[in-house]
């Protein structure tokens, strides 16, 4: 009930917002036929209105069952060694950087460090009003083309990695786990350079027998604290998984859990020989690379979003 009375004085906010603009914009015309310079400030005027007409949209597009919940996001870099693993680790900064402009609270909850640079996986918690239903765009291998930092040739190199979102579940959903079908570890946590290195066995894993589900956490001291958290992503990752098997019952979809590798990627990185970033799946183009690797995502979720609402209207 709360959730859909927020909705609905967001609508009316929305409302009120456009109604604003709109009258500002007849006044500044109405300026500029008497001959004012007002140009800039039109420009400015109409750059807010359609911002606030993107965000009006994307919002629409949110009505899927648990589009509203908080996402848990998990990296893994494909093969490649340490160029794949440093490609992992931008893509959690940029996760983290998206995060931060929408005003969202991540969360680390895993990170295993790379041999030499990156990470060998990342796993993080992100809250805030329809994490999981923007962050849902993003499930599938990403490419990275570019001249590699770590080789003195100055060669151009292609990387891979994989990110898998989930959404955080409340305790309101049922998820039925049998203790026989779990294997539970513990082993030390570590940090980057050594730092951090907790002298007791702190960090977990957890392995769902039936579906071989692993997750692991050692983002808190107590070992308890981080049971209580793998056990989370556990369910979250369970249920994501019912949720698959229930989509793919009822129509063919393109398998999300490709190999990590050639003509599997979502979307495409290149930085050299020129600079674009492109959507295989919506085949929107974004030339500034570096804007969205400093987490400025959101065309390529919105034009996602279209094509999902399209896609599940044509098996309609």
């Amino acid at each position: 009930m709360n959730r859909a009375r927020k909705r609905v004085q967001e609508l009316l906010d929305d409302d009120q917002r456009l109604a604003r603009t709109l009258e500002d914009l007849g006044a500044l015309f109405e300026l500029g036929r008497e001959g004012e310079a007002v140009e800039p400030e039109i420009e400015r005027e109409l750059g807010l209105l359609q911002a606030a007409l993107d965000d009006i949209e994307t919002r629409t597009l949110l009505g899927n069952e648990n589009d509203a919940l908080n996402a848990i996001l998990t990296i893994h870099p494909g093969a490649g060694g340490t160029e794949s693993q440093d490609w992992a680790e931008m893509l959690l900064r940029m996760y983290t950087r998206w995060a931060e402009r929408h005003g969202f609270k991540a969360t680390l909850n895993d990170r295993q460090e790379g041999e030499e640079a990156g990470i060998k996986s990342a796993t993080v918690t992100i809250e805030g009003e329809y994490a999981y239903g923007l962050l849902q765009s993003e499930t599938g291998v990403h490419r990275l083309v570019r001249i590699s930092p770590f080789d003195q040739a100055k060669r151009r190199h292609t990387s891979f990695a994989s990110v898998f979102v989930s959404p955080e579940i409340d305790d309101r959903i049922e998820i039925n786990i049998r203790d026989e079908d779990l294997r539970i570890d513990t082993f030390r946590a570590g940090g980057k350079g050594g730092q951090h290195v907790n002298m007791t066995d702190s960090a977990v894993r957890i392995v769902h027998l039936p579906t071989n589900i692993v997750v692991q956490c050692q983002n808190e001291r107590s070992q308890h604290k981080n049971k209580d958290m793998a056990m989370k992503i556990l369910r979250s990752r369970l249920y994501e998984h019912e949720l698959e098997k229930k989509r793919a019952a009822a129509r063919k979809v393109e398998d999300s859990k490709l190999d990590i590798d050639f003509g599997s990627q979502i979307r495409s990185y290149v930085m050299q020989p020129y600079q674009m970033v492109k959507d295989t799946r919506t085949r929107l183009e974004i030339g500034d690379v570096n804007r969205v690797l400093d987490g400025d995502l959101d065309k390529l979720q919105r034009a996602w979003l279209v094509e999902r609402r399209r896609t599940s209207t044509a098996v309609a």
